[in-house]
């Protein structure tokens, strides 16, 4: 059952919007785990060291089009609490990226994921898929010693204009598990300057085999952010971490009508996208609205 109600969510999310748009030249498609914790005898719930505590990993994908800002929620899959970010990815994301592409054949498909997804496997997918992707990659001693010259510099803007400042660059790059060439790695160096607070190094990098600018890259990258609002959104207004029940699949069910109702949710938001309700959240939508 929970499969079907799966289905039926992706389905339903992405042909209103096939309806509701009439050229849709891009698809993003932004994946994160949260954790929803458990209090009692779950099953498949263990503890997690990342988090601290009991808990399920549920997995949230969403999607967006064009140059919208919205993420619409599109699949919530319940995984174990010691899932890693990668388990169960690249399943979800061909199952995805196929039914994007069988509604919206000729819009290209950009993939944006934290650096939990980075691994060969998951480039070598994304790569046979033909999509754009942007994967984020923990900072390692070669990425310091590569990115280093520019954070020198960041640090000596940062001293004269005694503000943050951020000096971005590129390089190719291979981790020793990849088979294939180096891949474009794009770095921000910052300085974050906050008052009262000593200054502070905050070295990025993203993955990517997009062409453009690395402060554009990184620019297009960080928009993927919101996805977070949206999962706390989910999880606070609508209940999504409230998965109490004794049994794995009937937990599955739960996060699903979380996700249905959040879907609902972003249809009246939709509707109400030229009135002051346009960002309105459970707590803040008046119990009567016209929707026209």
């Amino acid at each position: 059952m929970a499969a079907g109600v799966s289905q039926a969510l992706c389905e339903t999310v992405l042909d209103r919007h096939q309806k509701r748009l009439r050229k849709v030249k891009r698809v993003t498609i932004d994946m994160d785990p949260t954790d929803d914790a458990t209090h009692g005898q779950q099953e498949l719930a263990f503890f997690n060291g990342h988090y601290s505590n009991w808990c399920y990993l549920p997995m949230l994908s969403f999607v967006s089009f064009n140059t919208e800002s919205e993420q619409y929620l599109v699949s919530a899959v319940l995984r174990p609490g010691v899932a890693s970010a990668r388990e169960g990815a690249i399943g979800i994301l061909s199952r995805l990226i196929a039914a994007v592409r069988d509604r919206f054949s000729h819009a290209r498909i950009r993939v944006r994921l934290d650096g939990g997804f980075a691994g060969p496997e998951m480039f070598d997918y994304l790569e046979s898929e033909e999509v754009e992707y942007l994967v984020a990659m923990a900072q390692n001693s070669v990425l310091k010693r590569r990115s280093g010259r520019a954070m020198g510099h960041a640090r000596r803007l940062s001293r004269e204009s005694g503000q943050s400042q951020a000096v971005f660059g590129e390089t190719r790059y291979a981790a020793h598990s990849w088979k294939k060439n180096k891949r474009r790695l794009i770095y921000k160096a910052e300085v974050v300057r906050l008052e009262d607070r000593d200054p502070r190094d905050n070295c990025r990098f993203v993955v990517t085999n997009l062409p453009y600018a690395p402060r554009n890259v990184y620019k297009i990258y960080r928009q993927r952010g919101d996805s977070e609002n949206r999962i706390k959104e989910a999880k606070n207004s609508l209940y999504m971490d409230r998965t109490s029940c004794s049994r794995f699949w009937a937990n599955q069910l739960r996060v699903l009508m979380s996700a249905a109702a959040f879907v609902l949710l972003q249809e009246i938001r939709l509707k109400l996208k030229r009135t002051s309700l346009a960002g309105a959240q459970v707590e803040t939508i008046p119990p009567c609205v016209n929707m026209g």
